[in-house]
């Protein structure tokens, strides 16, 4: 509960008292601090940003981004206006007569919050200043060579200065602040050692020795106890970035993180558990026809479809209709993203294929940018054939149409000799022959610099995917992200994701992994991992994950090989789905989209600006100490309907996608189905805490 005047709201029903209320905005000031507001880095600026609408809703006018200006963002990006908050305008104003620049204005993106935008390169002449005041404040020195690390420490100083003007003005409103990641942190320290009258939230959304030491490809979760913190960070040359961030955690009245997952990590390298779990969001728009999302599937797809015919040019003896998309996408982090582990379950995949003479082919895209040079000239020749191929068929098909329709007028069957000539027959035979091509089709879409060395290719020549004739899984790499304009593949990324049957991200580091989260919110499976938070998320509220196209691997609890072969067995599983359980399952996890609404996780980013509040000003606001409860989250039960598993209700052998069961039709009722996962998204389920004391399970391996 909380003591003064607080707004009261429609409570879902049978929540936690703490959740039936809401904060007293209008007394409050809440500000969100970090390197990517308007400034697109990594995940955060997705998390900010889709995350804005909700809080813009919430707290109206009260509600502030903190970020870096860079010119070439705001000219884009940002509108800018004067402030209308007195304590806001006056700070502003203060740090501009100072010999500072700062700018204001609102973020043209859903919610259009407002910004203060602090510009960095204008007030580096303080940096030496600045090193001596953080020095004072922590006892962590900043060398001068790390340009990023230094940017970090200005960045802070404006913010400690800029909440400092605000809270001298703020005519008694509290202020909320909260930091993401490291690189705002200096900002919580400064504020801290200040004693601004701040309420402070740190979020880390991944540590950053936990993301160099996966990266090193160390068994990272099965030694968490077992690190020598000190040794490891300062071997690697962050010891001053690590202390920054350590510092910032124990600074900050909550600290949260983004998964059960990183919780765990978390309290290992940064020596604190976090005392909130805020997973992330996306702000999901639905359809007001309730399969729309299945059309736009099929429509890109088509599109998909002819990228393929022109890669595969000359060696297109699959059926499309037959064909599946595979796809993997994100950081070219070889390991950490599970390209390693994917490409090795391809070839199972590719062998039980072959041995059971299916007649499914899967077709799997590498989304993973990397050093070019340009585009490979085989592709680029592909896709020119197909356009040709395909003038050459419009015109002939117009000149048959001309034919065919003067014969009918005149009441005559017209005789095929009379509609194709000897020049029409010359034209196709030259169609043909020039669709025969002698190489392989590429495996990749662009030349690469590093191609001996290139993880991606070293792993296809070991292991002999080259997409012979024989191969039912074909590879592609494209190594730059999609975009409408690209002359190979003109599709966005959610149009090219929209088209595809199954994202697989194997992940052996990924503290939250939006990548799955989007494929589920456009109504696409997935496959995750337990050492992924997405998957943890899943593993929570859904009893049976797979059922509703989410197939999480063991990559926690299993050797590698064991791993290696549950991912094979699920990709084998899903290439023997008919078509129409392919819909349901699509139908299914397009439903899950609800769990990952910022309305509905927004609630967790409540609860810490609940909690930092009744620890930062514990004699105006209180909170009960036991909320909320630490009981088990509310799961979605396994569907009563056939298929209850896609995969674990098929025969033993593939099946072509267009079987059909008749008698499934009265064993699976959607709309029953719809109803009872619309309630049950709407009943409550237990906020996630860190996890109290669990032991580490034994026989974890590295994978």
């Amino acid at each position: 509960m909380l003591r003064g005047r607080s707004l009261s709201v429609t409570s879902l029903s049978g929540l936690p008292q703490w959740e039936a209320e809401k904060l007293p905005v209008e007394d409050l000031l809440l500000f969100e601090v970090s390197w990517e507001v308007t400034n697109k880095v990594g995940g955060i600026y997705t998390v900010i940003q889709t995350k804005a609408k909700t809080t813009a809703d919430e707290w109206g006018e009260n509600y502030f981004l903190i970020g870096p200006y860079f010119e070439h963002n705001v000219k884009t990006q940002v509108e800018q206006c004067e402030p209308l908050n007195d304590a806001v305008r006056k700070a502003v104003d203060a740090m501009n007569q100072h010999g500072c620049q700062v700018h204001f204005g609102r973020w043209l993106i859903e919610g259009s919050p407002y910004v203060v935008l602090f510009d960095i390169g204008y007030s580096a002449w303080n940096l030496d200043r600045w090193k001596g005041d953080f020095w004072e404040a922590c006892n962590v020195g900043i060398p001068y060579n790390d340009r990023e690390a230094n940017d970090m420490l200005i960045f802070g100083s404006l913010t400690a200065w800029f909440l400092k003007e605000v809270t001298d003005h703020a005519d008694g409103k509290h202020v909320i602040a909260q930091f993401h990641e490291w690189q705002a942190g200096t900002g919580l320290i400064l504020s801290r050692a200040r004693k601004l009258p701040i309420a402070t939230i740190f979020t880390t959304h991944a540590t950053l020795l936990g993301r160099y030491l996966c990266a090193a490809n160390i068994d990272f979760y099965n030694h968490l106890d077992k690190f020598n913190i000190d040794k490891e960070a300062g071997e690697r040359q962050i010891y001053h970035r690590y202390c920054m961030e350590r510092a910032s955690v124990h600074c900050a009245h909550v600290f949260t993180t983004v998964s059960e997952i990183t919780a765990i990590e978390a309290e290992h390298m940064l020596k604190r558990k976090p005392d909130v779990i805020t997973p992330n969001g996306l702000n999901v728009k639905k359809f007001s026809a309730v399969h729309e999302f299945q059309n736009l599937h099929a429509m890109y797809k088509a599109r998909i479809q002819d990228f393929v015919r022109g890669h595969f040019y000359g060696h297109l003896d699959f059926d499309l209709e037959k064909t599946l998309f595979f796809f993997i996408a994100g950081r070219y982090e070889f390991s950490n993203k599970g390209a390693d582990i994917f490409l090795e379950s391809l070839s199972r995949l590719n062998f039980l294929l072959r041995m059971h003479k299916s007649n499914v082919t899967a077709v799997v895209f590498f989304i993973m940018p990397a050093k070019t040079n340009n585009f490979n000239v085989e592709t680029l020749k592909g896709q020119a054939v197909r356009k040709q191929l395909w003038d050459t068929v419009h015109s002939m098909k117009e000149k048959f149409g001309k034919k065919l329709y003067d014969a009918l007028l005149r009441g005559e069957i017209p005789d095929m000799n009379d509609i194709l000539d000897r020049d029409d027959l010359t034209i196709m035979k030259r169609a043909i022959f020039s669709t025969q091509r002698q190489s392989l089709p590429p495996v990749t879409t662009h030349n690469m610099i590093d191609d001996s060395t290139d993880p991606i290719l070293s792993t296809i020549r070991r292991i002999g995917l080259f997409n012979n004739r024989a191969d039912r899984v074909k590879v592609i790499l494209q190594p730059e992200f999609l975009s409408s304009t690209s002359p190979l593949l003109p599709m966005d990324y959610e149009e090219f994701v929209r088209g595809c049957h199954l994202g697989v991200f194997p992940s052996y580091y990924e503290p939250w992994g939006y990548t799955p989260a989007e494929c589920t919110v456009m109504g696409i499976p997935s496959v995750t991992t337990n050492l992924s938070g997405f998957g943890c998320f899943m593993q929570e509220h859904v009893a049976d994950p797979t059922a509703y196209g989410i197939y999480i691997v063991d990559r926690r609890f299993c050797s590698p090989d064991d791993s290696c072969n549950q991912l094979t067995q699920f990709l084998y599983g899903f290439c023997k789905q008919s078509r129409r359980q392919r819909i349901i399952q699509r139908n299914r996890t397009e439903r899950l989209s609800d769990l990952l609404d910022w309305r509905y996780l927004g609630r967790y980013y409540q609860h810490a600006r609940h909690l930092t509040l009744s620890r930062a000003f514990p004699d105006k606001f209180y909170m009960e100490p036991t909320s909320p409860p630490a009981t088990e989250g509310f799961k979605y039960p396994r569907p009563s309907s056939v298929p209850p598993s896609p995969a674990g209700s098929q025969a033993s052998s593939p099946q072509s996608s267009d079987v059909e069961d008749e008698n499934e039709d009265e064993r699976y009722d959607e709309e029953e189905e719809a109803e009872r996962d619309r309630l049950n998204i709407k009943s409550p389920f237990s906020l996630s805490h860190a996890p109290r004391g669990k032991k580490k399970l034994h026989g974890e391996y590295k994978n």
